[in-house]
């Protein structure tokens, strides 16, 4: 099982480049950036999926593909990701070419980590219904797939459909990147198994039975599927239970702030990894 963050990255905080160069020298594998758009400015308040005050980081955060592009070219090995890019936000042709891009320029490093997002008025506001935005998804990245795996690629569906086109690069990971499914909901497995390559939750109580509820949903269906955690906390006994459930990668959330403060949260993390690991 190996580590890494997830990190709203904004611009008045520690920079994609420098924080990426930091979590690989420091001996991690992944580096995740969030997306959101925009936040509304008028109505009620959006409540963010964990309660509370919605922070100011959710609308000052970079464009997650920039921020993995600065990553990726500050780095040589760190893998970088979205964690979680807001599908249904984005068209599918002009988003399969980003994510191809930024997988060519990194050397083949990106992982797709995908959602169809909690925000109503941010998702109405790309003109799509919210609760159409799991359809939405699904087929934006079956489409997706078709870009990244044909040379004229074509898609007829009920939200999307182009007839044959060309759109280069092509991703450097053969077929293409890794889809990482995101969300907790009760129909989450089926999204995995139907056209993700693997799960990306965040840790909550109860979590490890569904991670072995997909791993035998799996195996029934002759293909391996990943599960990287995200939100994983600083405890030795929670970590070693995901190492037992076969969790792939478990990523702590940093916070967006100044270097100290990112130094301290990720010493934290990496002391229970090294208690977990027996180090």
């Amino acid at each position: 099982m190996d580590s890494g963050f997830g990190y709203f990255a904004t611009h008045d905080v520690v920079g994609p480049g420098p924080l990426a160069l930091l979590v690989e020298q420091r001996g991690h594998q992944a580096l995740f950036f969030t997306e959101h758009t925009h936040i509304q400015a008028s109505g009620a308040p959006p409540v963010p999926p964990e309660g509370g005050a919605l922070p100011r980081k959710y609308w000052h955060s970079y464009d997650p593909f920039t921020a993995c592009t600065a990553a990726g070219v500050a780095t040589t090995r760190l893998r970088v990701g979205t964690g979680v890019c807001l599908v249904p936000q984005h068209h599918p042709i002009s988003l399969a070419k980003t994510v191809a891009s930024v997988d060519h320029l990194t050397g083949g490093r990106f992982e797709f980590g995908v959602g169809a997002g909690w925000n109503e008025p941010e998702i109405r506001n790309h003109g799509v219904d919210p609760s159409r935005r799991f359809a939405v998804m699904k087929e934006h990245v079956e489409a997706m797939r078709r870009i990244w795996t044909q040379d004229e690629a074509e898609y007829h569906g009920e939200f999307v459909s182009f007839d044959p086109i060309w759109s280069w690069p092509k991703p450097s990971q053969r077929p293409h990147p890794p889809v990482l499914i995101g969300g907790t909901g009760p129909r989450v497995l089926d999204r995995v198994l139907a056209y993700g390559d693997g799960w990306l939750p965040n840790y909550a109580p109860g979590i490890l039975d569904r991670v072995r509820e997909l791993q035998r949903r799996a195996a029934d269906a002759g293909r391996p599927v990943e599960v990287v955690i995200m939100a994983a906390p600083a405890d030795p006994a929670v970590l070693e239970a995901c190492e037992k459930a076969g969790v792939a990668r478990v990523m702590a959330w940093l916070p967006s702030a100044g270097l100290d403060r990112l130094q301290r949260e990720m010493d934290s993390f990496e002391e229970a990894l090294a208690e977990m690991r027996g180090v």
